[in-house]
């Protein structure tokens, strides 16, 4: 996630800006929320009730996310087509191409359209992978607290961070997990050209089975874990430590533009220090997909090998650009939509 990463979640590390930054924006949404609710005299108990939030956040951080990745899934494809250059020889013709000139390919050859194909699986996937996320890091993150004691404790910047970092790649991983034959099917869809070999995402479901067994659909999956728990745990760690530096030496800024400034930075540090990992695992993603041959027949560890020693140590950041073009928009969209959900469905009356 992002690994949407994740060129799709790398969160969401993943995603992954998130879309891997997207977590941390919604988190400190939730919790203005939560302080704002104090202000207007509710009373705690009724703010904290887990089972009214967790409905929120569930709802709220899967349709945002949702709605994020239709935005951005030019850029994401893009990236993916960038990424899987050279892993076969009939892709090398594009090894020199421009994203204007990939762009420009893609109108020309598949029609506008083209931006957005797989993107019904993108929704299908970032929905449940954005909500398990979201809801994976608040338990995570209070069992953290619980166990170092830090219910009570403000102030311990060291601690606060290690809860966030821990918490926010743990979150990832369980939300990569749950959802990843999702993101497999994503890929293959988003790599597909001109030939059309699966022909939506049922059909791809059935013929990665038939043809590749069931575990076919859980290809890369150890590239995966490895890349979307730091992806995300940077994120988180990276946009709560900007912030509470931010709103310490600024404290009357607005707390929305802190929460983009943030938020988009910590996707791009994010970004930067797993895309290699991230680019590795699409490709194993990709592995056998419409009858090829294997072409990374070692491992994870082989298939570093094999990239540096074909493309080079830049082979392992192909994409890396649009990638970056996405995160401030993602992020944006993501808290904007976030903001607005929330105010929405904190309005509905609910009984328990």
């Amino acid at each position: 996630m992002n690994m949407e990463a994740r060129v799709g979640v790398v969160v969401e590390g993943g995603q992954r800006a998130l879309n891997s930054a997207h977590g941390a924006v919604v988190d400190a949404g939730t919790r203005k929320f939560l302080q704002q609710q104090q202000q207007h005299g509710h009373s705690s108990k009724q703010v904290l009730n887990p089972q009214i939030g967790t409905i929120q956040q569930l709802l709220a951080g899967g349709i945002a996310g949702a709605f994020s990745k239709t935005c951005t899934a030019p850029l994401a494809r893009l990236t993916i087509l960038f990424q899987v250059q050279g892993m076969h020889s009939d892709a090398s013709a594009l090894t020199k191409a421009s994203i204007w000139h990939e762009a420009s390919r893609i109108i020309k050859e598949e029609g506008f359209r083209a931006f957005w194909k797989g993107n019904l699986v993108t929704i299908a996937h970032r929905l449940p992978y954005s909500s398990v996320n979201f809801y994976a890091y608040e338990r995570y993150k209070s069992l953290l607290q619980s166990i170092l004691g830090l219910e009570n404790q403000r102030g311990n910047a060291s601690a606060d961070l290690c809860v966030h970092f821990v918490g926010g790649g743990l979150a990832g991983m369980t939300a990569a997990s749950a959802t990843y034959p999702l993101d497999l099917v994503r890929t293959r869809l988003a790599a597909q050209r001109n030939s059309i070999y699966y022909g939506g995402i049922w059909h791809a479901f059935h013929t990665i089975c038939r043809e590749e067994g069931f575990l076919g659909l859980y290809k890369g999956l150890g590239a995966t874990l490895l890349g979307v728990g730091p992806s995300i745990a940077i994120s988180f760690s990276v946009y709560e430590s900007l912030r509470s530096y931010w709103q310490l030496q600024r404290p009357n800024d607005s707390t929305i533009m802190v929460s983009l400034a943030c938020g988009s930075l910590s996707g791009i540090a994010s970004s930067t220090a797993t895309f290699p990992i991230d680019l590795v695992r699409r490709r194993m993603q990709l592995e056998g997909a419409a009858g090829r041959a294997r072409v990374y027949k070692t491992g994870l560890v082989g298939a570093f090998r094999h990239i540096i020693q074909s493309e080079g140590l830049r082979g392992l950041y192909r994409g890396i650009l649009p990638e970056y073009y996405k995160v401030v928009p993602g992020v944006g969209i993501v808290f904007m939509t976030y903001e607005t959900l929330k105010m929405l469905l904190s309005s509905i009356p609910t009984s328990y």
